[in-house]
């Protein structure tokens, strides 16, 4: 057994790391503790709390016991890393019967997010409660919205980002608020978010406000997902990456086979640029609904041919293959990843899909030669390559979920495990 509440494997540790990338001591003296040949190490994507993180582990690790071969000892790790969970975002899986049918389209903030929101960001309890109130009241006035951008923008430390990094921004945080609103509240309807009310019919330019601000709490929702994209790099690159390199160096033939979803996917393959050159400990990566650039990995940009992706060439740091598991009905990666990712001032419309902010787990790994795109049966019928880039449409199992996430979060499948178990070389 773990030794930890609620998880059903073992041996487990839980590897916990704080917005510094900072490791707290104890749980990586735990992780030492584990004896394996092979460590699954898994980093949660967005939507956790410390509770929600543990259930997917346990959920998602079941499988494995029965998967791999006698060969195989394996050994469980659940990294913990500050996000939130935006308790209006229903999980597959995770919630009470008919949550996925009928959840929270309010613009209110529920006690559990205003709590959420607090811990995330420490020290802004005034503005918080301000934001509250207003998606609360939803006043009919061009100032109070004004004044909820201003808001939003001090939460996500925008206004902190030195002028000469200022372009790299997104559009969400500098265009006129009502724009930006006015396009989160149509983006929302396309996800599938029920209209709310009969005051947000029209939103045109001079039409009623008032349903405007469920593109507010949309825009309050993209600044938390500003702030962990940046911290999801840091805590990967600065805390995972050195952690497991000093794990490898001290049990030399451990196999680490990494796993993410959503920005954990961004995690923990930012931990790739702390493995030491001729290292090998990393035996396989497998992002699943990964919340980071398609072109991550590649050599050269397809729009900048002068520049690589911010991962490019690291697959080659993995002893094995890095998969990415991509799913159509992920409407979170779909319509409000490229949204979230554009960048200030970029010529396209602020509502429609642009190839150059797509993410991974929308429709793989892009413009990296060579690398195969298989879909889930094939992938688990005849194995993945050995090595490099490979993408896996998930979407044959990954399609449950409401909006606006859709099936973002729907992760628990046996096939998905067996993914990890073939790109890990695992198998009985």
């Amino acid at each position: 057994m773990s030794g930890v509440a609620g998880i059903g494997v073992g041996p487990y540790a839980e590897l916990t790391f704080d917005a510094d990338g900072d490791v707290d001591r104890a749980t990586q003296e735990a992780v030492g503790r584990i004896e394996a040949t092979d460590l699954l190490v898994f980093a949660h994507g967005w939507n956790s709390d410390r509770s929600t993180a543990t259930r997917l582990y346990d959920r998602f690790f079941a499988p494995f016991p029965r998967l791999v071969g006698s060969q195989v000892r394996l050994g469980y790790v659940g990294v913990v890393w500050p996000s939130i969970r935006f308790s209006d975002e229903p999980i597959p899986d995770f919630e009470p019967p008919g949550a996925l049918a009928e959840p929270g389209f309010g613009t209110a903030l529920d006690r559990g997010t205003r709590q959420a929101l607090g811990e995330f960001w420490p020290g802004h309890g005034a503005e918080l409660d301000r934001v509250a109130e207003l998606l609360e009241e939803r006043p009919e006035s061009v100032a109070a919205f004004v004044e909820f951008g201003a808001l939003v923008r001090e939460l996500a430390g925008v206004d902190a980002v030195p002028a000469a990094v200022a372009p790299a921004v997104p559009a969400l945080f500098t265009e006129d608020v009502l724009d930006v609103c006015r396009t989160l509240t149509l983006a929302l309807a396309e996800a599938g978010a029920p209209p709310g009310g009969d005051d947000a019919r029209d939103l045109s330019v001079g039409g009623g406000l008032r349903g405007l601000w469920k593109g507010a709490k949309e825009l309050l929702r993209q600044a938390a997902y500003y702030r962990m994209k940046q911290r999801a790099g840091v805590v990967g690159e600065r805390g995972l990456g050195p952690v497991l390199a000093e794990l490898a160096r001290r049990r030399p033939g451990l196999r680490i086979h990494l796993i993410g979803h959503s920005f954990g996917a961004r995690v923990v393959s930012f931990s790739l640029r702390a493995v030491p050159d001729g290292a090998r400990h990393v035996a396989s990566v497998t992002l699943l609904q990964g919340a980071f650039s398609h072109y991550a990995f590649c050599d050269r940009l397809p729009h900048d041919r002068g520049r690589g992706g911010a991962l490019a060439g690291l697959q080659r740091r993995v002893d094995g293959p890095v998969v990415a598991c991509h799913s159509p009905h992920d409407t979170s990666l779909k319509v409000f990843y490229p949204l979230a990712s554009r960048m200030a001032g970029d010529s396209a419309g602020l509502l429609g899909f642009d190839e150059r902010w797509g993410a991974i787990g929308h429709d793989g790994v892009q413009a990296v030669p060579g690398a195969p795109r298989l879909t889930l049966d094939a992938a688990l019928r005849e194995g993945v390559p050995a090595s490099g880039c490979v993408s896996v449409d998930a979407g044959s199992v990954v399609r449950r979920g409401g909006a606006p996430s859709g099936a973002h979060s729907d992760i628990c499948h046996e096939e998905l495990a067996r993914v990890v178990v073939a790109a890990g070389r695992m198998g009985r």
